[in-house]
Formats: C-alpha cells, structure tokens, sequence
C-alpha cells in the first residue's frame, strides 16, 4: 500500500511542477487579497494589527477555495478518477495521495508565507509562531473538505451545462412535463 502511495504521491508532484500556474495562482491571490486590504480600511496600524490574524486566516481560506475546482479536474478529464474507483487500491490512500500532494506543494507555501503578510499588517512578532502553528494545523484541515467539495463539484457542473439534461434526468417517463422542453 505505501509503494501505490509513495508513487501516487510523486506522479502528483510531477504534474503540480508541469502547472506551476496551478501552484502560483492562489499564492498570488493570497498575497493580493493581504496587500489590498490596508488600501480598503485605511492605514491605521492598530486596526490593521487587530484585524491581521483574521485576515490571514480568510485570505488562507480564499486561496485554498481557490484551488478547488481544479484538484481533480485533470483526473476527471483523462479518466483517471475511473481507473482509481476500479483499482484494487482503497480510494481513500489515492485520494489522501493526492490531497496531501496538493497541500504539500500549495497549502505549505501559504503558510510559510503567511508570517511576512502578517508582519506587513503590523501583526507583533511574538504572536507570529502561534499564527504560524494554527496556519499549519488548520490548512490541512481545510484539504479533505475541499478534496470531497471538489469531486461533487466537477460531477455537478456537467448536467448544468449540457443543453439535454432534462431528458437525461427522466428518461422513464417520456411525456413528463421536464422532457418536453
């Protein structure tokens, strides 16, 4: 089990590393949101230093959300997800696989950049290594939501967009009121 996992683990690196935009785009977005918010409420630094633990910790939760829809959207497009439902593996080892390659390489960026953002909202240094500690706490918490959120999402998206859902939806019932449209 742990050679299925170990390999799983590198495959996911290789291809985080092949779309370093995957990787840079909720990095950024976490540093924009932290960068733009003194501009929003003004620069006193007291509020700043009151609202900066805050802050960091949604600007976190936005990055993370960011990502979501793309986790498994490589896997649901060349089918991979397929082949890990019928592997003789659990699919709770492929899955953790790839949850804990994502945060390894997204999720442990953020929060090692989280203590220069909070130093620039005037956060104190000695309240830092207690950021830092829930940052790295808390951000792997966020992953298997987003892992299972993630998988709902993309089999939720296609029925909206496909033009013939309805009919798909009741095929039993040929003259219901839903497949006359």
């Amino acid at each position: 089990m742990s050679n299925v996992f170990s390999l799983l683990l590198a495959r996911e690196a290789r291809l985080l590393f092949r779309r370093p935009a995957e990787l840079a785009n909720p990095l950024v977005f976490f540093a924009i949101v932290i960068a733009l918010f003194p501009l929003a409420v003004g620069p006193e630094s007291q509020l700043l230093q009151t609202l900066s633990p805050g802050l960091v910790w949604v600007a976190a939760l936005l990055a993370v959300l960011l990502s979501l829809e793309g986790l498994f959207r490589s896997d649901f497009e060349d089918g991979s997800l397929e082949q890990w439902v019928l592997s003789p593996h659990p699919l709770a080892l492929l899955v953790l696989a790839k949850v804990l390659a994502h945060w390894l390489f997204s999720g442990l960026a953020l929060v090692l950049m989280s203590p220069l953002f909070a130093l620039m909202l005037g956060l104190p240094a000695r309240c830092i290594p207690v950021l830092l500690l829930s940052l790295l706490l808390g951000t792997p918490v966020l992953s298997p939501p987003k892992a299972s959120a993630g998988v709902r999402y993309r089999a939720a998206v296609p029925p909206t967009l496909d033009p013939g859902w309805q009919r798909k939806v009741c095929p039993v019932f040929p003259k219901s009121p839903v497949n006359r449209a």
